[in-house]
């Protein structure tokens, strides 16, 4: 995936936007995963970039951040930030829940949504999922102009969110898997996805492939290696062993999906950044402890 920016004001870092390759090639759909970097915001760090309404930070400086983002992308990432037009875009959120409920969009609702999907085929629609260490996909259909964006943590893993997208853009709009294209934003990878055996046992009672999913890591302690019998148990040989650590590739999880679902595997294109290792350019939960801002992925149809 690609970066641009907007060009630097005097002391202020420009904001960051990260575009799939693939999906820059349709000229009809206008879409972007956003960084931390950029913004207004000062709860977490200067200058962040923080899209959403968190408890720790100021509700001015999310909207202005808002702002900043809808009108680099209103401006296709070119231009002095005073010279960007104003976002003609309507944004559509959720309430994300972790759950497999995907929106068809025809028009900004009336009451607030809940669920970790949306679809649209109207234009001037912004359909847009927060994350913050969860994957943020994207599909996008070239024949019928469609777009869908799905919130992919484990718990939709789990639940096929990724193959239910698909199957949903199948039934609003016609969609063929083999015309679709899928990008698959920044998020947590298997590098630092540290899960417990539940989350295991979970895929293992979903899919066939899941043992390809999950890493044991053997974790060291150089106080138990110094000093040994601290640690003596009855239990033979004779030394507690500290469990091993387990880690998840969601990204391949999802990708998994994705080519089950039938999208062809060179239209997949998936985000080598790890939210977790790229606390400098992106919020992380689990590395930030909870305490971090939340970044977006958009997807509009142009007029």
């Amino acid at each position: 995936m690609s970066v641009r920016a907007s060009s630097k004001a005097v002391g202020k870092p420009a904001v960051n936007i990260l575009r799939s390759e693939n999906l820059a090639k349709l000229p009809w759909l206008v879409h972007g995963f956003s960084t931390r970097i950029g913004g207004t915001s000062r709860a977490y760090a200067k200058h962040d970039l923080n899209l959403v309404f968190t408890k720790d930070d100021a509700k001015a400086a999310v909207a202005r951040n808002r702002a900043l983002f809808l009108r680099e992308l209103a401006a296709g990432g070119v231009g002095r930030e005073g010279d960007v037009p104003a976002s003609p875009w309507r944004l559509i959120t959720l309430r994300q829940v972790h759950s497999d409920i995907i929106h068809c969009i025809e028009s900004v609702p009336d009451e607030a949504l809940v669920g970790d999907g949306l679809l649209t085929t109207n234009p001037g629609l912004l359909i847009a999922i927060q994350t913050a260490d969860c994957l943020p996909i994207i599909l996008a259909d070239a024949k019928h102009r469609a777009v869908g964006i799905l919130h992919a943590g484990w718990r939709g893993t789990v639940n096929r969110i990724v193959e239910k997208g698909v199957g949903e853009m199948q039934r609003w709009f016609g969609s063929r898997p083999r015309d679709l294209k899928a990008a698959i934003g920044p998020g947590v990878h298997s590098c630092c996805y540290n899960v417990g055996d539940e989350v295991r046992d979970k895929f293992h009672s979903q899919f066939s492939y899941a043992a390809t999913l999950f890493r044991e890591v053997k974790d060291s302690d150089p106080v138990r290696e110094k000093y040994p019998l601290l640690f003596l148990t009855a239990r033979a040989p004779g030394h507690g062993e500290l469990p091993p650590k387990l880690f998840l590739d969601l990204v391949e999880a999802n990708r998994r999906q994705l080519l089950a679902a039938g999208i062809p595997k060179k239209a997949i294109e998936a985000s080598p950044l790890c939210t977790s290792c790229r606390t400098d350019l992106l919020f992380s939960y689990r590395a930030e402890k909870g305490k971090t801002g939340r970044m977006m992925a958009v997807a509009g149809v142009l007029e």
